[in-house]
């Protein structure tokens, strides 16, 4: 593979090997091509209309798949490979990768003070504080619904009520939800506030005990059970979050 090369910002020029089909346009040759414009290259774009053209490429030049792509009569690779030439950060499988729990909190956040603008006329109030939690909450559960099986077994690796009752890893995502919900509509506090409660405890509990006692390191099932999130401080601030607002509420009355 080429490593990055000292180029000037003039006359660079790359050489982009692609699927344009009827039935089939690939969305990582749109990207490459796209990626070298923004870098200043000179794209000559060349499509592959068909699969026999594809493989008689692939066979030509050794490579697996498509696109590909040359400077300076070198291949550089496919779209992966071409952001590691330009210097962009390309995400390992295992990688950590705390954006979808931001994406969250901070939709979230975005959410409680468009609520708060539109029944309170302000930006800031106690009220839009408790949406934020409330909204996380929800948008925490439907991760988790996304895929149950797969946050169950991934709860069950520190969880320590769903190691004692393997079924309460299919209804923590239910009962987180349903418990927003309510809290949003400010609705049966008297079963809010017990439900947020008690997930929130044993998950603070359990969060605790693996991380800070146990010293595990493991995945955080707080966005699902294909996140690359560390368990950890983040789960505990989820859970934390629930038990406070489970008190606020309470004591608010």
């Amino acid at each position: 593979m080429a490593t990055k090369a000292s180029m000037t910002a003039n006359n660079k020029s790359a050489d982009l090997y692609r699927m344009v089909m009827e039935d089939h346009l690939c969305p990582y040759g749109l990207k490459a091509k796209d990626l070298l414009q923004r870098e200043g290259y000179l794209v000559n774009d060349h499509w592959l209309t068909s699969r026999e053209e594809t493989d008689a490429f692939r066979l030509a030049h050794d490579v697996k798949t498509t696109p590909q792509v040359f400077i300076d009569g070198m291949r550089v690779g496919g779209y992966d490979h071409l952001r590691k030439y330009v210097g962009k950060h390309v995400r390992s499988a295992n990688e950590t990768n705390y954006q979808p729990v931001l994406a969250i909190f901070c939709v979230a956040a975005l959410m409680a003070i468009a609520l708060n603008w539109v029944v309170n006329e302000s930006i800031f109030t106690p009220r839009s504080g408790e949406w934020f939690v409330a909204i996380s909450m929800c948008l925490l559960g439907v991760q988790k619904l996304q895929d149950i099986e797969a946050f169950s077994t991934m709860f069950l690796n520190y969880d320590l009520l769903a190691r004692r009752f393997v079924r309460y890893g299919y209804f923590y995502p239910f009962a987180e939800t349903f418990a927003g919900l309510l809290m949003i509509a400010g609705a049966l506090t008297w079963l809010s506030v017990p439900i947020a409660l008690f997930i929130g405890t044993v998950g603070a509990v359990s969060v605790f005990k693996a991380v800070y006692i146990d010293k595990r390191e493991l995945k955080c099932a707080c966005v699902g059970g294909s996140s690359n999130v560390p368990l950890g401080f983040v789960s505990l601030t989820e859970n934390l979050m629930m038990i406070a607002m489970a008190l606020w509420m309470w004591f608010k009355g």
